[in-house]
């Protein structure tokens, strides 16, 4: 089993950033690849943000976050970061974070039923 928890919620103004952090424990070892998705207000479906390989450090991002997000680990803290910036008001909503815990190609990162353990989500609110 792997338990994650999400930290650095926060409420920022538009072209602001937020550095959200996902800490991983217990069966370390099992993880192939983290990634992070969002869900907006309103009952939105989630929507895949990036995803950063486990063991070779590789990173896939949507092709709207790139420029503006960046995945990152320290596998020493066991922990997956999220560095957003030049927010915008359609970047606010819930953000999670999911770990694999099988071998996955590209195509899989974006689909959430490939992922067996998520966290609770963290909030961020961009303000225009």
């Amino acid at each position: 089993q792997v338990h994650l928890v999400e930290s650095g919620a926060g409420l920022v103004q538009a072209g602001g950033s937020l550095r959200l952090s996902c800490a991983a424990s217990g069966r370390i070892f099992s993880i192939y690849a983290m990634s992070w998705f969002r869900q907006a207000p309103g009952g939105k479906e989630r929507e895949f943000v990036a995803t950063i390989d486990w063991r070779d450090g590789s990173t896939y991002y949507a092709e709207s976050m790139k420029g503006r997000f960046t995945i990152s680990s320290d596998n020493a803290k066991n922990t997956v970061y999220l560095q957003m910036n030049s927010l915008k008001s359609e970047d606010t909503g819930v953000y999670s974070c999911a770990a694999a815990r099988s071998p996955m190609n590209r195509w899989d990162y974006e689909r959430t039923w490939k992922y067996a353990y998520w966290g609770q989500g963290t909030q961020v609110t961009v303000s225009s």
